[in-house]
């Protein structure tokens, strides 16, 4: 988010602008110094005929203070973009975890009902992720879910979400996706998981995913969402363990 801080800036961007172009720059002559400060001072509505040694110096003293106080801030920018990328980030794989997912969630559920333009989510879940885990050991089941997601964030467009919702689930949020589009979509996510096996320890572990598609409407919320994308993904689940038996 951008603050507009043009009026209330006023003068004070005007030497803030000069000072960093004074002191952020090496090797710059010190000649120009007395040209800088003069330009400042009549930012400053400070006449030239004022300009003792004294208030030189003062000005000089706040403009060193500026450019300090500036480079200070963007550091700190630097350091709270870092926590909040690492704070939205999942522990395991590398996708966004549950809490940033749903606040993409949120911001996409509102912008399709506002402007009425499409969008879906895919709720997906590992099959026989537990068997996985006891036949292979758990280190085997985290490398299952770390290729599972490798494979879905490759095979998404860049303004399309994957998230690891907890466990063995993941989500896609699909922008300017309507249902069949989405489900065209999961079928294809599904069958390229299905197509990339995990090597492990010389050995070829089949991955296969259940996944279950809602498509927004307005009035629904995020939550009720996250649950009927749930429930289409427990009947596809239900449907393979028929199929299989």
């Amino acid at each position: 988010m951008k603050i507009d801080e043009t009026r209330a800036v006023g003068r004070t961007g005007a030497v803030r602008s000069r000072a960093n172009r004074t002191y952020g720059a090496q090797g710059q002559s010190a000649a120009s110094e007395p040209r800088e400060i003069s330009d400042s001072a009549a930012v400053l509505g400070i006449p030239e005929t004022e300009l003792t040694p004294k208030v030189r110096s003062a000005i000089m003293t706040l403009m060193e203070e500026v450019a300090r106080l500036r480079q200070e801030l963007a550091q700190t920018e630097r350091r709270l973009t870092d926590v909040e990328q690492l704070a939205d980030q999942d522990g395991l794989v590398p996708l966004v975890n549950r809490r940033a997912f749903v606040r993409e969630l949120t911001r996409v559920a509102s912008y399709s009902e506002r402007y009425n333009t499409p969008a879906s989510l895919i709720y997906f879940d590992v099959n026989q992720f537990k068997i996985i885990n006891d036949t292979h050991g758990h280190a085997a089941g985290d490398a299952a879910l770390q290729a599972i997601a490798e494979t879905l964030a490759s095979q998404v467009r860049e303004s399309d979400v994957v998230g690891r919702i907890g466990g063995d689930e993941f989500a896609v949020i699909l922008e300017r996706a309507d249902e069949d589009v989405a489900q065209r979509k999961a079928l294809s996510l599904a069958e390229t998981i299905r197509q990339r096996p995990l090597n492990w320890q010389q050995q070829k572990i089949g991955l296969d995913v259940a996944f279950g598609v809602y498509a927004f409407r307005p009035g629904v919320d995020v939550d009720q969402a996250m649950a009927e994308a749930d429930r289409a993904m427990y009947a596809n689940k239900q449907t393979i363990v028929r199929n299989d038996n």
